[in-house]
């Protein structure tokens, strides 16, 4: 009982130091300018008349700037295309680089992605087919602007390489974690996920991850902030919501993405697993795509950002899934339902 008025009392003050929905004017205008001086003198102007009404509703962004050909050779974009270029992260150049191809990101277009395209051997980092033009035109950490020739394209598919099945279990977790040491920093994970638009799932680690994990680590599924604000509901809520985001296994993203269709992972939720399918090449969770891969991972935890929260739906078929509640060495699990 005390660990559950803790969580609640530390989400209250969370949830109110999580105030600012939307970006500062003085960001947006201060993008415009640094546009213009930059030589991306149509999207400058647009920004200023749209960004606002574009923006409202996030509290940061990447924005792709079409170049001034671009905008010359297909004229004025319709709003709808211009929230195609809009995505509701900030992604530093380093975080871009590193998402591996086929990455979705959620774009102010709704139900439309930006997929990522850059593979191992480019130097350039790529989104729908379209290179990124170096470093971020402009950069204050909570807005990013950068450069691309010309406009993306909303019909844009992606077909990603074809993936060998495979199975969850016990036995293939400990193959895969077999060299875990327990050395990893959860304060960087918990640094990291702040950083990144995943505030809500930051401190739900600094305030449950403590001790040991088993040898198996795990992975987290993350929900962007603004999705955990428009779904999670009373704060006895809170523990379930976390435990169905967290699998008791470490899966990289190398790791994901060989799972066949129809694999079921357990998580930290009695009878909750999730389900794992694909659409047009994009890894799917219960309905919910992955678009971040690999935000952080280290020796002893990996996390994944997801498009929403995993609906919390209990699976028919639980026959498959393995019981995470004991380790394979036999260790008490960190996420006992008694500790909270």
């Amino acid at each position: 009982m005390a660990s559950s008025l803790f969580l609640a009392s530390s989400f209250i003050i969370f949830f109110f130091s999580f105030s600012v929905t939307a970006l500062p004017r003085e960001t947006i205008f201060d993008a415009a300018d640094i546009l213009l001086d930059s030589g991306f003198v149509s999207m400058s102007l647009t920004l200023e008349i749209v960004a606002e009404s574009l923006l409202e509703q996030s509290h940061s962004a990447t924005v792709f700037a079409p170049s001034d050909s671009a905008f010359k050779k297909s004229g004025q974009p319709s709003l709808d295309l211009l929230r195609f270029h809009f995505v509701m992260l900030p992604l530093p150049q380093q975080s871009l680089r590193r998402l591996p191809a086929g990455a979705k990101l959620p774009t102010m277009l709704t139900g439309q992605s930006l997929t990522v395209t850059t593979s191992f051997s480019d130097r350039v980092t790529s989104v729908n087919n379209i290179k990124i033009n170096g470093t971020p035109i402009y950069d204050d950490g909570v807005l990013l602007v950068y450069g691309i020739d010309r406009f993306f394209d909303p019909n844009f598919q992606y077909t990603g390489p074809s993936r060998k099945p495979n199975s969850y279990s016990n036995s293939s977790c400990s193959a895969l974690n077999r060299t875990v040491n327990s050395s990893g920093s959860f304060e960087q994970a918990v640094k990291t996920l702040k950083t990144s638009g995943y505030s809500v799932m930051a401190s739900f680690l600094g305030m449950q991850l403590s001790g040991n994990i088993n040898q198996n680590g795990i992975t987290v599924f993350a929900p962007t902030d603004e999705m955990v604000m428009n779904r999670i509901g009373d704060f006895e809520d809170y523990p379930s919501f976390f435990r169905r985001h967290v699998v008791p296994c470490k899966f990289l993203w190398n790791d994901l993405v060989d799972f066949g269709d129809g694999t079921q992972l357990p998580t930290f939720l009695e009878g909750f697993s999730i389900n794992i399918t694909r659409s047009g090449g994009v890894l799917i969770l219960n309905g919910v795509p992955v678009f971040f891969p690999d935000v952080f991972f280290n020796d002893r935890l990996v996390v994944h950002g997801v498009t929403d929260v995993l609906a919390n739906a209990v699976q028919d078929d639980t026959s498959a899934v393995v019981d995470p509640a004991v380790s394979s060495d036999g260790d008490q699990n960190l996420f006992d339902p008694g500790e909270f």
